[in-house]
């Protein structure tokens, strides 16, 4: 069955105008202007911005068709970031994605050729259908920010965002994604089929291909960068540190899942809660902020004890209200 692992929606409100430092664009004009591709997602188009902003990687889960493409050449354009897309499919080699030297006659020399994933924001659509060696390549892309051939380490541009879409597993030729990768993924979303009035603007409005194409940068690079930037200074109490920690033990205390969160999940979720502040216009991370972003942060990375009976989100949200807020 599909799993929708996104915080319920009253948890998200619309971000204020005073997020916008003297000098920098507001991010709300991003999260709008996304907005008015994927008609009726203000929610996960908000979270795919918190999850592009904290220099996460985002996993979109999905049956085909609901706009997860569209999502992602959405945030690209308006970024302004160069956009590159592979389709992952069985006999995919790690070739057609970093590249191959080639030996060229003239030069007398083997000649590094870029494969797609140099580029700033890399769409690996259906990425669960790539076999092992194709997915280790990734792997080395989205950890390291860099790909090696032939023993020569090559880095990816920067900014480096891995937006990869999978289809359910329970469809025909899947597979689930190793362990080691889902913590890779700082988040994952579902975007889900649309109310009956937003599929009638979808309907009778423009062809989304024809207002992708229209579609502006609202930030440039340089904007992008200073806001990602300002994502480590927003405050967090050491209470809600220790929120965060005893969200995280009781992860590994075998009473809720077969294994625990990973430090690097914890980084990750504190990096993401900072950004969604910065989103809403706060130099300060509440509460909030860690419950909001729990289910898409963590959920994906952990597989709930079989005697619970429970998904991965349901079991993770009652976790969240099992544990005292600061």
């Amino acid at each position: 069955m599909l799993r929708h692992d996104a915080p319920p929606p009253a948890t998200f409100a619309r971000p204020s105008e005073p997020d916008a430092a003297p000098g920098l664009p507001s991010l709300s004009h991003l999260v709008t202007q996304v907005s008015t591709i994927i008609v009726g997602k203000h929610e996960q188009v908000s979270l795919s911005v918190i999850c592009l902003l904290a220099g996460g990687h985002l996993l979109i889960e999905d049956v085909p068709g609901v706009g997860k493409t569209t999502l992602s050449q959405a945030l690209a354009r308006s970024l302004g970031l160069v956009f590159s897309r592979v389709q992952f499919t069985a006999d995919l080699l790690p070739s057609d994605l970093i590249g191959v030297s080639v030996f060229e006659r003239q030069k007398d020399a083997f000649i590094f050729h870029p494969g797609p994933v140099f580029a700033q924001v890399l769409l690996a659509d259906e990425v669960n259908r790539a076999g092992p060696r194709t997915q280790s390549a990734l792997l080395e892309a989205m950890e390291e920010r860099q790909v090696s051939i032939d023993g020569v380490t090559h880095p990816l541009p920067a900014p480096f965002f891995v937006i990869a879409t999978q289809n359910p597993t329970e469809q025909l030729g899947t597979h689930p994604l190793p362990e080691s990768q889902l913590d890779r993924f700082a988040m994952r979303i579902s975007l889900g089929y649309p109310d009956p009035e937003d599929e009638r603007a979808l309907l009778a409005g423009q062809d989304r291909r024809e207002a992708l194409q229209a579609l502006q940068p609202v930030i440039t690079l340089e904007g992008w960068q200073r806001w990602q930037a300002r994502v480590g200074s927003v405050h967090v109490a050491d209470a809600l540190l220790d929120y965060l920690l005893r969200l995280l033990a009781a992860t590994r205390d075998g009473r809720w899942f077969v294994q625990g969160l990973s430090p690097r999940a914890g980084q990750s979720l504190l990096r993401l809660a900072r950004a969604r502040a910065l989103l809403q216009g706060r130099a300060h991370v509440s509460p909030e902020d860690i419950q909001a972003l729990w289910i898409p942060a963590a959920a994906h990375r952990l597989q709930p004890l079989p005697a619970s009976g429970r998904s991965a989100a349901a079991q993770c949200r009652a976790l969240l209200e099992a544990t005292p807020v600061p």
